[in-house]
């Protein structure tokens, strides 16, 4: 993150004595990436954070490209799966990856997790489509809400609590570091006037969470399609204080403000975040464009240079026919895409849309996943096609 926080009790210098009641030091611990010249922050544990108690056997957590995924607009209907596992890690589906991210749905039924995870090699970009609670970290703890993004650095510690009621999350795994659009800010790392968000509307660890009961505390580190467990006598949640510029935040997508104009805006204007190799675009209320003759539904585009891929979230996409919410719509580069028949001339004259979805844009080809392939539309290539009709939607008949 391009600004600084802190919270709890630090020394005033860093790298310096800073001891507990009792006289004995707490162990400092730094935190960052790109080696010793990227973003970083300080933390300050009641106990050594490498103190391992025992190593148990590695757990496998991977996903298998579809070898029969064809080369073609694709459509995964993922509305019918109330749960998906039982907690926050066996709920995972993958649905599509490839060396930059990987992209799943996750609608776990625990509502609170009896472990700690790390991502030890990806960031992970948590967005919250139904459901609420508390995200715990080492860094202090995040309460969420329905179109929440949770932006977690990876190393980053942490446990999911979660209140009664629907669990339906998409999870964005970034192998690089997820940042805020270049082009929206100055030198400094600060937001410029013409970004749609700004540091503000951006939701640090509001409180440290300390746990000092001793027992065992598993720690699942993701690595390598592998969940590695370790174990430790104490709670992770043990930090007394932190500063600096790495630390997970929350940031709800009711608070992008839309850019919008005359004639229709290219999809780069709802960019959120950035990472290596691919975008997160937002796409919320918004007034459509005003020139007298303007036509407010997309022009058909080649994505010459990269997979688009559209998470429906709430509202009925004016350019799209027969699609759920919790749906995926994946346009791969070199396929001309467009809106269906009939949206171009019934979009005119409209003056807003209430839409809400979260788009990725991958700069290099999206693989479609075993586990997706259940949730594939045979028909959506075709639904271009004079005639063709569409199924009906499963949340239009939904009570």
């Amino acid at each position: 993150m391009p600004f600084y926080h802190k919270l709890g009790s630090i020394p005033q210098k860093r790298h310096t004595q800073f001891r507990k009641p009792d006289g004995s030091l707490y162990a400092e611990q730094l935190v960052g990436t790109l080696g010793f010249s990227g973003v970083s922050s300080l933390l300050y544990h009641k106990n050594p954070p490498t103190k391992i108690e025992r190593i148990g056997e590695p757990v496998p957590f991977s996903y298998k490209l579809a070898k029969e995924a064809k080369y073609a607009p694709s459509h995964l209907r993922t509305l019918g799966e109330k749960t998906t596992g039982t907690d926050y890690l066996k709920a995972r589906r993958t649905m599509m990856a490839n060396n930059d991210c990987a992209i799943s749905i996750c609608n776990p039924s625990e509502k609170e997790m009896a472990y700690f995870y790390k991502n030890s090699i990806a960031d992970e970009v948590v967005f919250v489509h139904e459901g609420s609670g508390d995200l715990l970290t080492q860094m202090g703890k995040i309460e969420f809400r329905p179109g929440d993004y949770l932006v977690i650095p990876r190393t980053v510690i942490h446990k999911f609590r979660f209140n009664e009621g629907q669990v339906r999350l998409l999870v964005i795994e970034s192998f690089s570091p997820v940042e805020t659009p270049r082009r929206y800010r100055n030198h400094f790392g600060q937001l410029l006037e013409h970004s749609p968000f700004c540091e503000r509307d951006m939701r640090a660890p509001s409180e440290l969470v300390q746990e000092d009961e001793k027992g065992e505390y598993l720690v699942q580190i993701k690595r390598e399609g592998f969940l590695h467990q370790y174990y430790y006598d104490f709670s992770p949640l043990d930090v007394v204080g932190w500063d600096g510029y790495f630390f997970p935040y929350a940031f709800s997508i009711h608070d992008f403000e839309p850019i919008t104009g005359r004639i229709h805006q290219p999809p780069p204007v709802h960019q959120t975040f950035e990472a290596h190799n691919f975008v997160i675009c937002s796409f919320v209320p918004r007034l459509y464009d005003y020139h007298p003759q303007a036509i407010p539904a997309p022009y058909n585009h080649s994505n010459v240079d990269s997979d688009e891929v559209l998470y429906y979230v709430e509202g009925n996409f004016m350019s799209r026919k027969g699609i759920d919410i919790a749906s995926f719509t994946i346009h791969p580069s070199g396929i001309t895409h467009g809106p269906h028949p009939g949206t171009i001339e019934a979009s005119i004259g409209k003056v807003a849309t209430e839409e809400l979805a979260v788009m990725i844009d991958t700069f290099k080809p999206l693989y479609i996943t075993e586990e997706a392939m259940q949730y594939l539309d045979p028909n959506y290539p075709m639904s271009w096609k004079d005639g063709h009709t569409d199924p009906p939607r499963a949340a239009d008949m939904m009570d």
